[in-house]
């Protein structure tokens, strides 16, 4: 048995041992070429936590074994379907570890290799641009199924011709074909083999939109993360914070959801409310206000994700249990199992908003940034609550006016107001102006950028010329002056008399003279 289980091992880690020694190849053959930070830390830290990895997928292998050799030796057909359940799961959990370890080491072998190079910034784009498309894709999958089937549950028929184990039915025509589904009350007399699970789609989601908040915020955390005109952190108090928001968010939700509030679905919604509105403000006083927006989602899509690993999946596996044992099948599981998988669908647009609000600098950059949060994510919760109305054959006349006036006032709110900053009258030259580009923005925004993370100009924006600097005179009173979103992080430390001489001149007429 111990020989069977190492020549399993082994199998697993000829792979793991391959990819190394490509990883370490790569890296030799491109350290002739340019120059390379790679140190012997990183390597021994790839090889201990590679060797630590293999260590537990070789512990999940003995408990698989372990679990064969007891199915082995007992009779009983349900204790031994139970020990199969097991073992698909510890398999999966191998799985999944396996090829993220990989994931990481690569990724994290990249960075180390070009970190303090010329290539960082290049290499850490085309990571975010990898995971940010595997983030998309894995949640587009998880949010339309989510969508798909609580629209099942909203148009079920509950009443006509219904066979008495049955809670609704539904026909459909898509793709040129015809469907018929059935939904049980709790379980069919016989749960079907190839039962089909919904689950990876949310693992696979947050796995991949952690690995893009480490990218983008941890590996860069004083341009993203970290405004000291904000808050003065260090890189490890900023992550610390961080990774304790989406800890404490799902500890904090998880204890009101089993509280005595779940019976009481508007006030548990009002205090949650309440609870995701002080974190937005917290974070808002302590991140950049473009990071503090993106961890408020990230906390969100936690709690999602822990909805699935923690209630939904383990409850749906205690009914198929159940069912195969022939015992009652106890209903509150089911509905524990659905109360989350609504709150999921009511997070669901607050999420994607989020997640594009870095290409909206009005949202985050307003002086009241976490009201606007909150403002539209009470818009999109109140359009969602119509649509799932109108799914279930309900009206309610008033729910979406007032989600869109609800975000056309935020869009009044967080218009730019004009006030003449000018002092005697004196208008600003483009000289001075200039100089404060050069001084404050070209490190970035130029076609030889000198900063020491950004090496090529952020969206091909360069201000080496006054045409450049005339043509985008708009944007920059719009970064620069309303939202004060840049430079990033104030990462050049412009002053606010800088600013408003920007505004003068703008106010002016941005002139070329």
């Amino acid at each position: 048995m111990k020989l069977n289980i190492l020549a399993n091992l082994l199998q697993r880690a000829k792979l793991f041992l391959l990819f190394l020694f490509m990883l370490f190849a790569q890296d030799a053959f491109c350290a002739e070429k340019f120059s390379t930070n790679f140190s012997k830390s990183n390597a021994v830290f790839i090889l201990i936590f590679s060797g630590s990895v293999l260590i537990i997928i070789y512990a999940l292998t003995l408990v698989i074994k372990t679990f064969n050799h007891l199915i082995e030796k007992s009779s009983d057909d349900a204790e031994k379907e139970k020990l199969h359940d097991k073992i698909d799961d510890v398999a999966q959990a191998k799985t999944v570890l396996f090829y993220c370890s990989l994931l990481f080491i690569f990724l994290y072998a990249c960075y180390a290799f070009v970190k303090g190079t010329n290539m960082e910034s290049h290499v850490s784009e085309w990571m975010n641009l990898v995971v940010r498309w595997m983030h998309v894709v894995f949640g587009i999958a998880w949010i339309g199924a989510s969508f798909y089937f609580v629209f099942l549950e909203n148009a079920l028929n509950r009443t006509h011709n219904l066979r008495d184990e049955l809670a609704g039915n539904l026909w459909a025509v898509h793709g040129g074909g015809f469907y018929y589904l059935e939904k049980y009350k709790v379980a069919p007399k016989e749960i079907p083999k190839d039962l089909h699970w919904f689950k990876y789609e949310a693992y696979f989601t947050w796995l991949s939109g952690f690995t893009l908040l480490v990218i983008v915020y941890y590996l860069d955390a004083n341009i993203y993360l970290i405004d000291k005109s904000v808050m003065d952190l260090t890189q490890g108090e900023a992550v610390s914070i961080g990774i304790g928001t989406l800890l404490v968010g799902w500890l904090v939700y998880d204890t009101l959801c089993k509280s005595f509030l779940a019976k009481h679905q508007v006030l548990l919604s009002v205090i949650l409310l309440i609870f995701i509105s002080a974190v937005a403000w917290f974070l808002s006083h302590v991140f950049s206000s473009r990071a503090a927006y993106i961890h408020v989602g990230a906390m969100l899509g936690t709690l999602m994700a822990g909805n699935v690993f923690r209630i939904i999946i383990p409850g749906q596996k205690a009914m198929v249990n159940a069912a195969k044992e022939g015992k009652p099948v106890d209903p509150s599981l089911g509905k524990k199992a659905l109360l989350r998988s609504l709150h999921n669908n009511y997070f669901t647009l607050p999420v994607i908003f989020i997640m594009i609000s870095n290409h909206f600098p009005s949202t985050y950059g307003s002086a009241f940034n976490w009201m606007v949060l909150m403002g539209l994510t009470i818009a999109s919760a109140l359009i969602k609550h119509y649509l799932n109305l109108k799914e279930k054959g309900e009206k309610s006349v008033w729910i979406l006016p007032i989600g869109i006036v609800l975000i056309i006032s935020l869009a009044f709110i967080t218009r730019p107001i004009p006030k003449s900053v000018c002092k005697n009258d004196k208008a600003v030259t483009f000289n001075e102006v200039n100089e404060i580009i050069q001084k404050r923005c070209v490190a970035c925004h130029s076609a030889n950028p000198t900063d020491d993370v950004q090496k090529v100009a952020p969206n091909n924006i360069m201000f080496d010329t006054k045409e450049n600097i005339l043509k985008y005179a708009e944007r920059i009173n719009q970064r620069a002056v309303i939202t004060k979103t840049m430079p990033q992080g104030n990462k050049t430390g412009i002053t606010q008399e800088e600013r408003d001489a920007i505004a003068c001149w703008i106010e002016n007429g941005a002139k070329g003279e």
